[in-house]
């Protein structure tokens, strides 16, 4: 991740572009690039979108790379550990979501009844 994070940096510096790598710009622009992950499974069906073809699959995976770029920079511009966050965040989620309550059922945490966690 180091090198990443150092590779992004040398990226932008030697084009003089921190100045437009702001935290707002950054999230701007990382939503833009997830919704170009999203313009390639648009209209596809659920299958189709498991299967995609050697030349659309290098094209998310160049999308995926853009995203992974501009939520390290985002995270490094604000000091965080997207590693440590991604970790922490697990262990919020499989509190949010008992296995118990959750085992096999697509549902918002919201919707898991206390009473009876399912």
């Amino acid at each position: 991740m180091d090198e990443l994070i150092e590779s992004i940096r040398k990226f932008a510096k030697d084009r003089d572009w921190e100045k437009f790598h702001s935290p707002k710009n950054l999230a701007m622009a990382l939503s833009v690039e997830v919704s170009e992950i999203l313009e390639h499974f648009q209209w596809l069906t659920q299958e189709e979108s498991r299967n995609l073809s050697p030349e659309k699959l290098a094209e998310v995976k160049d999308e995926i790379g853009d995203v992974l770029v501009y939520l390290v920079n985002l995270a490094d511009k604000l000091g965080i550990d997207p590693i440590k966050a991604a970790s922490d965040k697990m262990v919020k989620n499989a509190k949010k979501y008992p296995i118990s309550a959750v085992h096999g059922r697509a549902v918002k945490h919201t919707q898991i009844k206390p009473e009876t966690g399912r």
